[in-house]
């Protein structure tokens, strides 16, 4: 029922999930997630706790199909998808207006989520990095969401304002390490903290050279691998 929603493009990108076992996998965390939470934060005396009208593996069941490749507007998604046509899987649904406030709250799972389903260590990874624009350029001086986050950078499309994903998968496509930076940080400023828990070959473009970086990682039990510019002498690597 849940991906008759979905159009024929969108259908192959779920095709090869099991909702089922999607959605038990977010509810066995989402569980752990709140037992841990109960232990660790301290409850604020005098203020209130109203629960929501949908529980947390819920919500991330709706927030995790969404991020896939083929959506780009969550209202449309949220109005259409989940509350028009696929209404009977839910006992009860917020409106767009008071779902948009939790999201939030989702950063935090979300990025436990992302951390604890790492993929194998390989030996062989590829890092690259993607801008994520906040707003254009001539709106930054209005933008008062992301204004001590964003930053106007630099990218091989030209100047840009927001925010610098860095991302490090393995060559069987699955993610190893992600951060989130300014817009104005160096590619070869996340690697140190990207390669952190990796060992073995690093392929990457040539916005990743420098001799200091390449000893540091050398050092770490990382080659990184790159092209060279013209101007540049080639040494020879071990096959």
């Amino acid at each position: 029922m849940i991906l008759t929603f979905f159009s024929r493009k969108h259908r192959n990108f779920l095709i090869n999930i099991d909702i089922t076992a999607l959605f038990c996998c977010l509810d066995d965390f989402a569980t752990f997630y709140q037992t841990w939470q109960k232990h660790l934060l301290i409850p604020k005396e005098g203020k209130r706790c109203r629960s929501s009208k949908l529980c947390l593996s819920e919500m991330l069941f709706i927030i995790v199909p969404f991020h896939s490749p083929q959506f780009r507007s969550f209202k449309y998604f949220y109005l259409y998808g989940v509350c028009l046509k696929c209404r009977d899987c839910f006992g009860s649904l917020p409106h767009y207006a008071r779902f948009v406030p939790l999201m939030p709250h989702l950063l935090t799972p979300l990025v436990l989520i992302s951390q604890s389903l790492r993929g194998q260590k390989t030996g062989v990874y590829f890092v690259d990095s993607t801008i994520l624009k906040v707003c254009h350029r001539r709106r930054t001086l209005r933008n008062k969401v992301f204004d001590d986050l964003a930053k106007h950078g630099r990218a091989s499309m030209g100047w840009f304002f927001g925010l610098k994903l860095h991302r490090i998968v393995n060559h069987k496509g699955h993610l190893m390490a992600i951060q989130i930076t300014p817009g104005n940080t160096g590619d070869r400023a996340a690697l140190d903290t990207l390669t952190k828990q990796l060992i073995g070959k690093l392929y990457a473009d040539k916005g990743y050279l420098g001799k200091a970086l390449f000893k540091r990682l050398w050092d770490k039990g990382v080659q990184l691998v790159t092209g060279i510019r013209k101007n540049m002498k080639n040494y020879f690597m071990p096959l």
